[in-house]
């Protein structure tokens, strides 16, 4: 065996120097042998030489010399036999590799009970410190304050409602039972917030499913506290922990009485006292039943479950009343299901039993066109910051509007002396009754809306704004949007170059349309579709410019197939008219005005034209403080560019021609450049005059339908004011021009640009055509109507010879086609061009569309 030098012993030890002295030793070798020399531990007894020599054991000792102050301390102490003193031993020193991160059952033990301590010691501290809430102090609202667009106020509304504090013995035990069935099953058996419940609203929100919330009665009377508060993680914690301190310390009722004394229930109203009064006209403490289960139906939400209706396209007064009519059915269903009432008892509430209303108070204060100008204006400010309607009625806002006095009340003025002069209900019940006024008038520069009309006023018991109100078909105001689209896209024939005014469209009744494939559209009879206008007058081939002046139907019935529906849509939008408004069919009627956007749309829309196609999105509110202090997000809208300029400028070109020579010569007497269109549809249920000065954009609408009736449906305005037939040239072009007058008073008169050519002139099948050098004067025979080629177009001729494509003027052909009013499959146009109607209801249930052979049988239009 060889021999092998011994160094000396080592001080006993571990650590980092033990570690860096044996990775600095150098390895001796064997005399005889050639074997590494076997290295002593710094800490221990030698140990046998490694099978890969001295080099690599110095090699692994570096290495784990190096390893950190934790493995290193726990090595020594493994190898010299101490204790390991660190606090917490991890990772593990009594264990190699992975196993050293693998926590031992004690400190995870220790840890979770650690950390409960932790919780429970700081919830304690948490309930300990809050305070509970005051139903008093919760039910307090302060003012909201509205100003004119110069600053001076024009009301200040809340703060002065019924928010009285009633006592549980003054809140019928219907009630009680009512919404704690709905809302919180285990109310009385809870500790203010139910684990479970919050469990199961997660798991019906993550299958579909919907019942109760997670909150608990107590959570949500804790919330109504906080609802001018920001929506804080630190304000959530602060609920949970007074949620539980009175889930604990205070009585049940107490809690219930709470809640219900500050809820908010639509109708500006807080609290179950005032709730009976504004929906109910009674005190609290004698609803009955049903009228409980109705009020916490409300208690969902109000925006949504109000019969009122509330702020948003679902939120109307129709859908807010089925919604309300299923919620209050499921909610005495509940309280069958929950034992909180008997069957017997249910049975006598069937849906013929939903409780009626007393008309709404919300009127206070609110004369004249101040109601509708405040329900705009805090409508934008709630969408614009996405304020809740019960945060807004708990007030504190001061409210700059865009609204200016003096055109307020001249728009009133044009408005209510036209009503004076043609509407007596008295003498004329039949026709009189239930005649709608609307307008909205918008600075055509800025989008800002300067007045509006929108009823005789809440103060007369009519809440619904008509200058908002979708659902009234536009008629041939619509017309311009297909022009322009032909002016900007072109038209199937066209090879992508827009057209311009000056191209050729036939325009005789009863002429046969065809589809972009170049076919006669067919009705469900099979027979082909002709387009009616409101004169029998054979017109033969016109101008689009002279198809906008006279509003002839024909022609842009076409016009639409030809540029594709899809495109006059889109420039519709780009106007800012809503595509929710805009009727989805494809059809011949969609070009003649059955889409239904409101007065202020079209007015907003308008003045892009008068803009010279830049547009702004219509905006009433300028400013809002919240207790003094400004909320961002109010400033003007931007501009965007809609259109080319051009395009813009010669749809006012056109419009002006309709004021000078066409169906709006009333508006003429305003003195000054105007632009216009008139609208009227189909057995005159409704008439529009829209049109704009290069400052100021206006819109009027009439119209006659029931506010009360469930479905508000339109009725002929025919005989109205002892009139046979209200057009859009006649009552809405004079209170526009009565208006105008009076806004426009003092302003400089200006003119509108000059209108750059644009697009090329196309012959009758929409392609481009060379201008004759010197063509025939048009002399159309009263007697002509087309005849259909094969393909389904109209030939026209001239003494029985076709004509050609590039004749500009021709005679069309005769043809057997009536102008009585007797179609096959056909249309009758409304009065001033109209909106198009539908064949008899036994055909089709749409309106515009082709159907089957009638008798000037028509549907309303939608």
């Amino acid at each position: 065996m060889s021999e092998h030098r011994r160094k000396p012993s080592q001080p006993q030890g571990g650590g980092r120097a033990a570690a860096r002295r044996a990775a600095q030793q150098r390895p001796g070798r064997g005399a005889g042998t050639g074997r590494d020399v076997p290295t002593a531990s710094p800490s221990g007894p030698y140990t046998e030489p490694s099978a890969h020599g001295s080099r690599s054991e110095a090699r692994r000792a570096a290495q784990r010399g190096s390893g950190g102050r934790g493995r290193s301390a726990g090595t020594a102490a493994r190898g010299s036999g101490r204790p390991d003193k660190r606090l917490i031993n991890y990772p593990r020193s009594d264990r190699e590799g992975w196993k050293r991160f693998l926590p031992s059952w004690k400190l995870v033990g220790g840890t979770g009970l650690g950390f409960f301590a932790v919780v429970i010691a700081g919830a304690g501290i948490g309930i300990a410190m809050v305070n509970t809430p005051d139903p008093n102090k919760a039910a307090q609202a302060q003012n909201n304050v509205f100003n004119w667009s110069d600053g001076t106020q024009m009301v200040a509304t809340g703060g002065s409602m019924n928010r009285q504090i009633v006592p549980i013995s003054s809140i019928p035990r219907s009630m009680r039972d009512a919404v704690i069935a709905a809302e919180n099953e285990s109310f009385e058996t809870d500790k203010g917030v139910d684990p479970m419940g919050i469990a199961r609203a997660v798991w019906n929100m993550a299958t579909g499913g919907s019942t109760q919330g997670g909150s608990t009665i107590t959570q949500q009377y804790v919330k109504n506290t906080y609802l001018d508060s920001d929506q804080t993680i630190k304000r959530k914690v602060t609920e949970l922990f007074i949620a539980i301190r009175l889930g604990t310390t205070e009585e049940k009722d107490v809690v219930l009485a709470g809640y219900l004394n500050t809820a908010y229930y639509g109708r500006d109203a807080y609290g179950i006292q005032a709730a009976a009064r504004a929906y109910f006209g009674k005190d609290s403490k004698d609803l009955n039943p049903a009228e409980c289960a109705f009020l916490a139906s409300v208690l969902k939400g109000p925006n949504l479950y109000n019969p009122d209706g509330g702020i948003g396209a679902a939120a109307t007064p129709q859908l807010n009343e089925e919604r309300a009519r299923k919620r209050w059915t499921w909610v005495l269903d509940r309280e069958v299901e929950v034992g909180r009432m008997d069957k017997a008892e249910r049975a006598k509430y069937t849906d013929k039993e939903f409780p009626a209303r007393v008309e709404s108070e919300q009127a206070r204060g609110m004369t004249g066109q101040i109601g509708y100008l405040v329900d705009t204006a805090k409508a934008y400010v709630m969408k614009t910051k996405g304020i809740t309607a019960e945060q807004m009625a708990l007030g504190g806002y001061e409210i700059t509007t865009t609204f200016e006095k003096s055109k307020v009340d001249a728009l009133s003025k044009a408005v209510e002396d036209t009503r004076n002069g043609l509407i007596d209900e008295k003498k004329r019940p039949d026709t009189d009754t239930f005649v709608q006024f609307g307008a909205a008038s918008v600075n055509a520069k800025t989008g800002a809306l300067v007045a509006l009309y929108g009823g005789p006023g809440w103060d007369h018991k009519y809440f619904s704004n008509n200058a908002n109100t979708t659902g009234v078909p536009v008629g041939s105001t619509w017309k311009p949007y297909v022009l322009a689209a032909a002016m900007q896209y072109g038209t199937q024939n066209s090879n992508g170059k827009g057209i311009s005014a000056d191209s050729k469209y036939q325009a005789n009744d009863l002429t046969v349309i065809n589809n972009r494939e170049g076919r006669p559209l067919r009705g469900l009879d099979g027979t082909p579709f002709k387009q009616k206008n409101e004169s029998p007058t054979a017109f033969g081939y016109v101008t689009l410019n002279e198809a906008m002046e006279k509003s002839i139907n024909v022609p842009f019935a076409q016009l639409v197939f030809d540029v594709g529906h899809d495109k006059v849509r889109k420039v519709a939008e780009s106007t800012g008219l809503r595509p929710d408004s805009m009727t989805p069919d494809n059809d011949a009627s969609f070009a003649l005005g059955t889409s239904t956007p409101s007065a202020i749309r079209m007015a907003n829309s308008y003045a892009t034209f008068a803009a010279s196609g830049t547009h702004h999105e219509p905006f009433s509110v300028t400013k809002v403080e919240k207790d003094g202090e400004p909320l961002a997000g109010f400033e003007p809208t931007k501009a965007e560019r809609a259109m080319d300029n051009a395009i813009a400028d010669n749809i006012t070109k056109v419009l002006e021609n309709v004021v000078q020579n066409g169906t709006a010569t009333k508006v003429k007497k305003l003195g000054r450049p105007a632009a216009g269109k008139t609208g009227t549809t189909d057995f005159n249920k409704s008439a529009w005059f829209v049109g704009y000065t290069p400052e100021l954009s206006t819109s009027v609408v009439l119209f006659r339908s029931d506010p009360n009736s469930a479905d508000k449906a339109l009725q002929s305005m025919k005989g109205v004011g002892d009139i046979p037939s209200i057009h859009g040239g006649d009552i809405p072009a004079e209170i526009w021009t009565e208006y105008m007058l009076e806004a426009v008073k003092g302003t400089p008169k200006t003119d509108f640009p000059e209108a750059d050519e644009v697009g090329v002139t196309a012959d009758a099948s929409g392609a481009p055509s060379p201008t004759p050098s010197a063509p025939p004067a048009p002399s159309p025979s009263p007697s002509m109507q087309p005849s259909n080629t094969p393909s389904g177009r109209p030939s026209p001729s001239r003494s029985g010879k076709p004509c050609k494509p590039w004749e500009l003027y021709c005679d069309p052909e005769p043809s057997s086609g009536t102008s009585t009013g007797t179609t096959s499959g056909g249309l009758i146009g409304g009065a001033d061009g109209g909106s198009g109607g539908s064949p008899s209801p036994s055909n089709t249930d749409k309106p515009g569309r082709p159907g089957g052979s009638t008798t000037g049988t028509l549907t309303e239009p939608q």
